[in-house]
This record gives structure tokens, C-alpha cells and sequence, in this order.
């Protein structure tokens, strides 16, 4: 079946082409999604109509999605999810998981528009791609844990925490947390001291 691309399609063409397709791609995924038309001699004059709005409207489009990628790049998605001692979850995390968690974030993301390559089914910081506009896509991390302390040591150090790690992660932390404690405590002291002597 010929259609006209309405939009950029990945490994299938441009906006305003031309292309073949299997007739249940077009009627399930490509017509209904509006993301392209039947290629009859009417659609294609209508096309070229239309044309040049449809392009203004999908730069339009373009320019918002770039600049939502901008402040979406870097961005971490703490999922809290039950999970075994060695770190594999009980289930997965899915797209409307994570989608769930960016919109929690502040932006409106739909789970469609959130593409993995497999299931995410154990703890730790994965990447993962939002796509959106058909040539804008960016990737976050997904910062999956058991508890929200274990996905705040994962965000600090960069990697999974297993059972053995946990307590030394913890340690780490607590020991990095008191000594920026002391830190601020020794300069107000040492700027008291130096006062002192410039006085003197």
C-alpha cells in the first residue's frame, strides 16, 4: 500500500514522501496515528496544498521539543520498586513507569513517546530514550532502587548498590555528609582566629 508521510518516520522516510507499506502498518499504525495518508491523486494535490502549513506546524512542533530536550537533558527518574538481595526486581519498570516519573518531574511526557530497548528488571541507573518529535529524542536515567535513601546513594556514587554494597555505601555517605559538617564548622573558626590576629 502507497501512503504520504505526514511527519518523519525512523527507517521509513521523510515527511512528504512516498512509500510502500504492508497494508496492516498503514491501517493499524499509520492512518489512525494521522502520520500519514493513502497515496490517491486527490491526497496528493491535497498534499501539496497543504504542504507548506504542515511544514511551518512541524518546525513549530521541532523548536517546542528542542527546547523541552534542553531541560530535560541530565534529568534523574527515582522509581521506588520492591526488589531481591541481588537486585532484581519483582516485575518490571515500565514506559508508563517512567513517564509517570518525568511528569512528576514537571514535564508532560505520554508513555508512548518513552522507548526501551528491553525490560528494566533489576536495581540501578539506566538509560533510557524519550522521543519527542520524530527527530528530537533524548535520553535520562532511570534511577531505580529499593527505597528513596538507596536511590539518593545511587545518584551520588553512579552505580547499583547491591546487598553486600548497601552498608558501605551507606557508611561512604554518612562519613562524606560529617565531614562537610566539619568543613563548615572549621571555617567559621578559622576567620574568628584570623580576625583575632589582624586585631592584635
Amino acid at each position: 500500500m502507497q501512503v504520504i508521510l505526514l511527519e518523519r518516520i525512523e527507517k521509513l522516510g521523510q515527511m512528504g514522501d512516498l512509500v510502500n507499506v504492508k497494508p496492516g502498518y498503514a491501517r493499524n499504525f499509520l492512518l489512525p496515528q494521522k502520520k500519514a495518508m493513502r497515496a490517491s491523486k486527490e491526497n496528493v494535490v491535497f498534499f501539496e496544498a497543504q504542504k507548506v502549513q504542515l511544514e511551518a506546524v512541524n518546525l513549530k512542533a521541532k523548536d517546542e521539543a528542542v527546547s523541552v530536550s534542553e531541560k530535560l537533558t541530565g534529568l534523574k527518574v527515582a522509581i521506588i520498586r520492591q526488589a531481591g538481595d541481588m537486585g532484581q526486581l519483582y516485575g518490571s519498570v515500565s514506559t508508563r513507569d517512567i513517564a509517570a516519573g518525568i511528569t512528576e518531574a514537571g514535564f508532560t511526557v505520554s508513555r508512548q513517546q518513552v522507548k526501551l530497548d528491553r525490560a528494566i528488571k533489576t536495581v540501578g541507573l539506566h538509560d533510557v530514550t524519550v522521543k519527542l518529535h520524530p527527530e528530537v529524542s533524548v535520553i535520562i536515567s532511570a534511577n531505580v532502587a529499593r527505597t528513596t535513601e538507596e536511590a539518593e546513594i545511587q545518584a551520588k556514587t553512579g552505580h547499583a548498590i547491591g546487598a553486600d554494597d548497601e552498608d558501605d555505601a551507606v557508611e561512604e555517605v554518612v562519613e562524606e555528609v560529617a565531614t562537610e559538617e566539619e568543613a563548615t564548622e572549621e571555617a567559621p573558626a578559622e576567620e574568628a582566629a584570623t580576625e583575632e590576629e589582624t586585631s592584635e
